[in-house]
């Protein structure tokens, strides 16, 4: 997450797990239904993978098409439950789970979903966005 963008510097320790991890659902959430393009910044130019209902791209600028060429124009994020946890794979990272739901416009009924996220540290003190996996949650 870069200019402006929440997170906090150089990784978090547990007790910032969660504000860190709240701060970046609220922004992402909120950008992804009101500009989708600009999502793409939060990623990785190179190394991050987003995983959308199992179909997998690479790269921010892979990523950012991804996401332009959903087959809906607006979406509401409604989020129920964040959790997170620090990870040590990357030190100061942190994985975030994301359940919920989405309204589609002209939809009369609304979709759950779940998501995760790693959040690594960058150079800038902040953090981008290495892994995402999406699912749809039917039944």
């Amino acid at each position: 997450m870069d200019g402006g963008q929440p997170g906090s510097g150089g990784g978090a320790g547990a007790n910032d797990c969660d504000a860190v991890a709240r701060a970046f659902v609220e922004y992402y959430y909120r950008t992804f239904d009101a500009n989708r393009g600009a999502l793409a910044a939060l990623y990785g130019p190179h190394t991050s993978v987003l995983s959308f209902e199992g179909h997998a791209v690479a790269g921010a600028e892979e990523i950012g098409r991804k996401l332009a060429q959903l087959p809906f124009d607006q979406c509401r994020h409604s989020v129920s439950t964040v959790d997170c946890q620090p990870s040590p794979s990357f030190p100061g990272s942190i994985l975030v789970f994301v359940s919920g739901n989405l309204q589609l416009a002209g939809e009369g009924h609304q979709l759950r979903f779940s998501q995760m996220f790693q959040l690594v540290p960058n150079e800038q003190g902040s953090f981008f966005v290495q892994n995402d996996i999406f699912r749809l949650n039917y039944g």
